[in-house]
């Protein structure tokens, strides 16, 4: 039989939260009951008025590959050129697409750990290699960006991607971490995931630094505006970094569903302002429960963090039983960690009760 490039051998599927159905039905928990806290997305769901208006978008054409009005309506949102602006079908394309168009066979690429594993995959698949930097752990999994600069210098990589706040450590860089990357970094692409930056706490805007030639930041309106199901990010960038990856953007990846629900969801004033109040309301509740649990989480910058339980699948099944589903961190090389999201208070309230229940906390405790 015909076989795949070498490779493709190399590619493994990355783990990821959210709910696996065919594990639901396995066991046989029906998918009405479960309560997502291992994904970070807005728990308030979509803005007011988004589902009735999606009825309304025209499924009988092909979308505008250039998602013309929804960049026109990010840009001045964003208050940037809509020539540093590409939308994409979630960010992780966007990450594929910097990889295809940047990176190539034997080409190094730096990525700190533990840290979202879709860089790896783009890595892997056009035979890029991956030089990994593992973070301080202990208190809170820090990077050190001495070492990072040092790497930098030494191995000179073709890219460089950065998760800022980090997934899953909720860690944050701040902007003089970042500049001082991106000088040492002349000849990198260095590539800012800000996909969870909407409900960071004292998050500063990194868009005045896209025309420096050498950064790509990455942004999910997905899980800003409880938009997983339709897949919906943004790259900005500098117009010729932009103007590459449309080359090898597929056409109509951005379907036409999406880009209605993206424009309505820019327009609603306010809406994730009030979202984030109630977000830090309920996570300030979990941190404060879960450290009276003997579980106390690690500090992080955004809306979820991690929480040291000692054997992460054990405890992870214990609560899917109860109705409630973690992200299991084995996959990030952290298997004594589970990481959590809030959700609205009352759903939190039912997380520490189910806690509070299940076998595996009193062998934890």
């Amino acid at each position: 039989m015909l076989q795949p490039k070498p490779a493709i051998d190399k590619v493994v599927p990355c783990a990821h939260g959210g709910i696996d159905y065919s594990e639901l039905k396995k066991i046989g928990i029906p998918r009405e009951t479960i309560l997502d806290f291992s994904v970070s997305c807005n728990p308030f769901g979509p803005p007011p008025g988004i589902r009735e208006a999606l009825s309304s978008a025209s499924i009988e054409h092909y979308p505008d590959s250039e998602a013309s009005e929804l960049r026109q309506s990010l840009a001045k949102k964003l208050d940037i050129v809509p020539d540093n602006l590409i939308m994409g079908s979630g960010s992780t394309e966007l990450i594929r697409l910097v990889a295809i168009a940047y990176f190539g066979s034997e080409d190094l690429v730096l990525i700190p750990q533990p840290t979202y594993g879709e860089y790896e995959v783009a890595c892997h698949l056009i035979n890029a290699q991956v030089l990994k930097q593992p973070m301080l752990k202990g208190a809170d999994f820090r990077l050190n960006i001495a070492e990072t600069v040092d790497l930098i210098q030494k191995y000179q990589p073709k890219g460089i991607f950065l998760c800022n706040p980090n997934n899953p450590t909720g860690q944050y860089l701040t902007k003089e971490e970042v500049k001082q990357i991106l000088s040492i970094a002349k000849d990198s692409l260095v590539i800012l995931d800000e996909a969870y930056i909407a409900f960071t706490k004292n998050a500063w805007t990194s868009l005045d630094l896209v025309n420096r030639g050498n950064l790509v930041i990455l942004r999910s309106m997905t899980k800003d505006h409880a938009l997983a199901g339709l897949r919906l990010g943004y790259a900005a960038a500098a117009e010729p970094i932009i103007s590459s990856l449309k080359r090898v953007r597929p056409p109509w990846n951005v379907n036409a569903v999406a880009q209605k629900a993206g424009i309505i969801a820019l327009n609603a004033d306010g809406y994730l302002e009030e979202c984030g109040i109630k977000i830090q309301e309920a996570k300030g509740f979990l941190v404060k429960e879960l450290a009276h649990l003997g579980l106390p989480p690690l500090p992080s910058q955004t809306n979820f963090f991690l929480v040291k339980v000692g054997d992460a699948t054990e405890f992870r099944q214990a609560l899917l039983k109860k109705g409630m589903l973690v992200r299991d961190c084995t996959s990030f090389g952290l298997p004594d960690y589970i990481r959590l999201a809030p959700r609205t208070l009352p759903e939190c309230q039912r997380l520490i009760a189910a806690i509070k229940e299940s076998r595996v906390y009193s062998h934890v405790s």
